[in-house]
């Protein structure tokens, strides 16, 4: 909610939800706003987004257990719940790199 680049972002993983949500794939954004779910309830509508469910985490728990220091952070993750990759910083998910 309050991070640039989750901000400029966060509209393209909406787009790739759109396009690629489905049994085998899905984005899966986790809020860390200290004032809680409701401020990323009002950043998506303040953004647009429509198609990402919405999820909230204590922030430094998720930091944590996660061992990631700054945002945005993404994850893959395979239906086992290990992780394949991740990716620290900002990235173009409009990207056919990132369709692919």
């Amino acid at each position: 909610t309050w991070c640039p680049p989750c901000r400029k972002e966060m509209p393209a993983l909406d787009r790739l939800e759109a396009l690629l949500g489905s049994a085998d794939f899905s984005v899966v954004p986790v809020c860390i706003d200290a004032e809680g779910i409701g401020r990323g309830r009002q950043f998506y509508d303040e953004i647009g987004i429509a198609n990402l469910p919405l999820f909230w985490a204590e922030p430094v728990r998720i930091q944590l257990a996660l061992a990631f220091i700054g945002l945005p952070m993404t994850l893959l993750i395979d239906r086992g719940g290990r992780e394949l990759g991740r990716l620290q910083g900002p990235y173009d998910w409009t990207a056919r790199a990132a369709v692919d």
